[in-house]
């Protein structure tokens, strides 16, 4: 066998968490050759966020027109956005309480930080309005995902109610899915290298720096994101999806992975379809639908870390929340992580849509982004394992209650190697 047969041989995962080690190893004993091959980080960056908008809405549309049954769609869409508020708002709380029992932000120095800009934040109103695109050529270009997702459910609709006529364009969606799905496994083969020049870049700028300042916040987030999988994501696993942990997140390790090395929501969509509906067999229809409303709003790792990061700057300038203030920002909290982008470090952008609404100063919110923006990359990783942990699970849960029982739950019929076992 090759050395390339050989590489490819290997697990995905494994060769990701190879390339994250040395990754690591390279920032620390040679940082000076990380600039060298940051550009590589980059370009894998790019591919799959190039891919990102043209899946959101090839595959929403496509799964509009696979359920075919409008009340079906409805259903599943309901669900859908039920089940993420719930767990959105179950993030929320806990990053809060973390927030409060360790008290990271207590004695934080703001002073030496310098005030980073952030610009005017949306407001609720703004957020609603801008679902609907004036121009959907606009929302493409600018990868404004709420706007895209409205656009390609009415655009799948419009199909079905098409009827025979609409078939056709019903298949090119199907076909131009199959096609999008085939170049995310030609993409993920970049994974290794992409991770390692991004985990080399942030180690060598930081050191060990990376790994230790503002540890008692970096503490919080992964006992936040720990604290999500285990206390809300699991339990709906097993009790409502009714899967086996073990497999649903054996299975699960590539997007978390990539997750992790990306710190974006949306460049996990493309991994996290595919294993969706590979490993984890779940109706293509189902998850071509869930899984990119997911991307767009489900960010359970955002909100813990917007309502950790609320409660640490209330108490790095001082103010002592009371009962009202903690429920305004639970509620102010779970509404900016629904309207967060699925890009990296954009929770810190929403820190000024909660704080003003406790009646803090833009000025402070900006000491505050300032202060925890050059160590946010690693706390950005670590918590976006949460958002895409969310999404794959609700995309099981819709599945289930969708009663299209996938391989790997309790009710599956045994398929033989390779086969994927489904109800018709």
């Amino acid at each position: 066998m090759g050395p390339a047969r050989r590489w490819f041989a290997i697990p995905l995962w494994r060769r990701v968490v190879g390339g994250l080690v040395i990754g690591v190893l390279l920032g620390l004993f040679w940082p000076a050759a990380a600039p060298g091959i940051a550009f590589i980080g980059e370009l894998f960056v790019r591919l799959i966020r190039m891919l990102v908008v043209p899946i959101v809405f090839v595959s929403i549309a496509s799964g509009v027109t696979a359920l075919a049954d409008p009340r079906r769609l409805g259903s599943v869409g309901g669900r859908t956005v039920l089940l993420f508020a719930a767990t959105t708002a179950c993030a929320v709380s806990i990053g809060m309480a973390l927030g409060l029992l360790v008290e990271p932000g207590t004695g934080a120095a703001l002073g030496g930080a310098a005030p980073h800009a952030l610009g005017e934040a949306k407001s609720l109103h703004d957020q609603l309005v801008g679902i609907v695109p004036v121009n959907i050529v606009t929302a493409l270009v600018e990868g404004d995902m709420l706007a895209i997702i409205f656009f390609a459910m009415l655009f799948g609709f419009g199909v079905i109610l098409a009827g025979e006529e609409g078939r056709p364009m019903a298949a090119v969606l199907q076909s131009a899915g199959r096609v999008l799905f085939h170049l995310v496994r030609i993409v993920m083969e970049v994974t290794p290298f992409g991770v390692l020049a991004l985990i080399a870049q942030a180690v060598a700028d930081n050191g060990v720096a990376v790994f230790t300042n503002i540890g008692w916040l970096a503490l919080c987030v992964v006992l936040g994101v720990a604290a999500q999988i285990l206390l809300v994501h699991l339990p709906l696993i097993r009790l409502v999806a009714r899967r086996s942990v073990r497999r649903f997140f054996r299975a699960a390790v590539d997007p978390l992975v990539v997750a992790f090395s990306t710190a974006s929501s949306a460049a996990t969509l493309p991994v996290a379809l595919r294993v969706a509906q590979e490993e984890l067999a779940i109706e293509p229809a189902i998850a071509s639908t869930v899984l990119p409303i997911g991307a767009s709003i489900g960010k359970d790792g955002t909100a813990m870390y917007v309502g950790l990061l609320s409660v640490f700057s209330l108490q790095a300038l001082g103010v002592a929340p009371d009962r009202a203030m903690l429920a305004i920002m639970l509620l102010t909290g779970s509404l900016a992580a629904f309207g967060t982008a699925p890009i990296p470090s954009a929770s810190l952008f929403m820190l000024a849509a909660v704080l003003s609404a406790v009646g803090v100063a833009p000025e402070q919110t900006a000491l505050v982004v300032g202060f925890v923006l050059p160590f946010d990359r690693l706390l950005d990783m670590t918590r976006t394992v949460a958002s895409a942990s969310a999404n794959l699970t609700v995309t099981a849960v819709v599945a289930r209650q969708d009663r299209t029982p996938p391989a790997g739950t309790d009710d599956a019929v045994p398929a033989g190697d390779g086969a994927i076992s489904r109800t018709p």
